[in-house]
């Protein structure tokens, strides 16, 4: 059986590509470097995350780029004996602006090197391409437009103006012909998310709608002509949760449709796992995958016969899935970052940490603060549960207060809790508690033990655990005593999309990892042995 979300944590607007009995599935990334995550599965219900592609500067350069920013909504597909990945690397987020730029890369193998990018358009966001049977390539976008008051995390239905359409000429590698508008979307509106299909002489189109929040929803539309006009489907709404507060997978919204080497259908979506009291989605945006049957009337519907999507559905050949440990233990031994990491926006990652300065130990370069959306030392995996625990040692040795190395709940710069190793001229060296519990715009921190609390010489132990909505920090020196508990119990879940300035003003998800920044502009440099992430 398939159990949702199959990519559980912060893995949005996924794109699904078959070749062969192979699937693989692309999410958004945002501000989180390497770009694209893609996983790879042979029986659509065990993932395993194979590559992100856009690892080079000449590919990727998110330095400046605000959060929420960065890699929207990729579109992997296979044609011509390639791999073809679309991306928009967006440059601005607050005022009336996007500044959203479109490209295509290429390789012949997921695992290989991708190609340098190709430029494509900038009129707006979540692009994807078709190859048609006729081989000609079609490219989709939404259109964003500027003249309206769709910003400040409050989206307006018309910023989103319809879905472009232009043909892709691969020999020139630019478009050609007419831009043709060729879907509206529905009184839901801010239509964006577009794929394309062609079965049984229909092009379908899937589009997601309603924003990312609760009213969400995959729409899905048809034509003969790839131009249009497009009718909707007879329920306008493929996949849903909008009308629906009691189910469990909410946020229901933009996905792709594929069909199965066997003849079977499904299609995937994005979906969240609110939290009571709040409704918050502390795990963010998260990957599901649903069954569904073409009917008579050649339209595609939910196998469950309604658009509320299912926790679980049936997967290929009876596959069952492989339970994964509770418990994942990082070393960094090997000489490489763990898979599961990623740091932020640069391309330069040998300024901020190195696996092989000191062997066994991941170090980092303190450069800005935590939250610069230039260079920041921050390492970090995602939170996948709504319980953990996670922990880590650094050595680090501080001379200033500016010095700051530790372990850190991330989802920006307004929405972080962190407990570090620093110093203090009474106290000398100490652990400290930094929080920024959602304050927008400012991002001021609070000190929630103020000073701090002194602690001995040597290696520092340090550790979070949450508990859904609560998060408690701990510490203790290396070889002395035990864990103790220190600060309050945290808001955890103004770790999440809703958290802070609320639905629509971001939509990424929470990370934990080690940071460390030092704002003399020395350098300071923190070593982490090991870190460990265990489900409670």
């Amino acid at each position: 059986m398939i159990r949702n979300p199959i990519l559980p944590g912060f893995n949005p607007d996924p794109s699904i590509c078959r070749v062969g009995e192979d699937y693989y599935i692309a999410t958004s990334t945002f501000e989180w470097y390497p770009g694209v995550q893609i996983h790879h599965s042979r029986d659509l219900v065990n993932w395993t995350l194979v590559r992100r592609p856009l690892e080079r500067a000449s590919q990727l350069d998110m330095r400046g780029e605000p959060d929420s920013c960065g890699i929207w909504a990729p579109c992997l597909s296979y044609g011509d004996g390639l791999f073809w990945l679309v991306y928009t690397d967006v440059k601005r987020y607050d005022g009336n602006f996007k500044d959203a730029h479109n490209y295509i890369v290429t390789s012949p193998t997921i695992e290989g090197e991708w190609s340098e990018p190709a430029y494509v358009n900038s009129s707006g966001f979540d692009p994807s391409l078709l190859h048609d049977d006729d081989g000609r390539k079609w490219f989709v976008n939404m259109q964003w437009n500027h003249r309206t008051q769709s910003y400040g995390g409050s989206p307006k239905t018309p910023a989103f103006d319809g879905i472009l359409l232009q043909q892709w000429d691969p020999a020139t590698k630019s478009l050609k012909g007419p831009i043709r508008n060729i879907f509206a979307g529905t009184e839901l509106g801010l239509v964006e998310g577009p794929h394309l299909f062609k079965r049984n002489g229909f092009y379908y189109l899937t589009t997601a709608e309603g924003g990312t929040g609760y009213d969400h929803a995959v729409t899905m539309a048809r034509s003969r002509d790839i131009g249009g006009p497009y009718e909707l489907h007879s329920n306008k709404y493929l996949i849903t949760s909008k009308d629906h507060p009691e189910a469990a997978l909410q946020r229901a919204g933009h996905g792709q449709y594929v069909e199965t080497h066997d003849g079977q259908f499904y299609h995937t979506h994005l979906c969240g796992r609110p939290l009571p009291p709040h409704r918050r989605c502390t795990l963010g945006r998260e990957t599901a995958l649903q069954k569904c049957v073409w009917k008579e009337d050649g339209w595609l519907y939910l196998e469950n016969g309604t658009s509320i999507p299912d926790v679980e559905v049936a997967g290929l050949n009876g596959a069952q899935r492989i339970e994964k440990p509770r418990r994942s233990g990082y070393t960094f031994d090997e000489g490489r970052l763990p898979m599961d990491f990623q740091w932020l926006r640069t391309p330069q990652p040998e300024r901020i940490f190195s696996v092989t300065k000191r062997p066994g130990h991941l170090r980092l370069f303190a450069r800005e603060s935590i939250g610069s959306w230039f260079e920041q030392a921050l390492v970090a995996r995602r939170q996948e549960h709504h319980s953990f625990r996670a922990e880590t040692v650094v050595d680090f040795e501080p001379d200033t207060y500016q010095q700051v190395a530790g372990l850190t709940h991330y989802y920006n710069r307004f929405k972080l809790h962190a407990v570090a190793v620093t110093l203090h001229e009474k106290l000398g060296r100490c652990v400290t508690i930094m929080t920024c519990p959602g304050d927008y715009p400012n991002g001021r921190l609070s000190f929630p033990i103020e000073c701090g609390v002194a602690v001995p010489d040597g290696r520092i132990q340090l550790a979070m655990e949450v508990r859904d909505n609560d998060l408690q920090f701990y510490w203790q020196a290396e070889g002395m005593g035990s864990w103790q508990a220190i600060g309050p119990v945290l808001d955890a879940g103004v770790i999440s999309d809703e958290g802070g300035r609320g639905e629509h003003g971001s939509f990424t998800g929470a990370f934990v990892g080690m940071f460390a920044f030092d704002t003399s502009g020395r350098a300071e440099t923190a070593d982490f042995d090991w870190f460990n992430y265990d489900e409670l």
